[in-house]
């Protein structure tokens, strides 16, 4: 997190292309005063990673209204791994049942946000998430 502001990459991944909500997402963070990087339509995975890798950030948010959250998500988080930035949270949402959304989470996506999510609720999970901890003052003396 340099100079202590979230840097969140947002991005649509694969040849879906329905956009509004992703910028409607975007804003929302924007307007929370997080710092965002929207990448745009039709990225691949590893277009996604290098960006976030360049762009130094703490989280990719992934929309996917395309049906192939099973193959992208994952795709993002090898990558991530064999690049060495695995510490590079992974966040998203879109058309996906709950029973893939428990295995993405298992695989190692942060969270999931399904049509209907409010973007209150959205914004609150990327403060929560990525809000530094407060420095413990040190003891006296110590």
């Amino acid at each position: 997190m340099p100079g202590g502001r979230i840097r969140i990459l947002t991005a649509k991944v694969g040849l879906d292309g329905h956009d509004r909500g992703i910028k409607v997402i975007s804003r929302a963070l924007r307007d929370a005063g997080v710092e965002v990087i929207y990448t745009g339509l039709h990225q691949t995975p590893a277009q996604v990673v290098e960006a976030a890798i360049q762009e130094d950030v703490d989280g990719i948010g992934i929309s996917l209204l395309s049906g192939a959250h099973m193959t992208l998500f994952p795709e993002v988080l090898r990558l991530l791994r064999e690049r060495g930035a695995a510490d590079i949270v992974v966040f998203g949402g879109g058309i996906v049942p709950a029973d893939d959304a428990d295995a993405l989470r298992r695989l190692g996506v942060d969270q999931v946000f399904t049509p209907g999510t409010r973007l209150d609720d959205i914004v609150a999970y990327v403060r929560r998430r990525f809000e530094p901890v407060a420095a413990v003052p040190s003891a006296p003396g110590g």
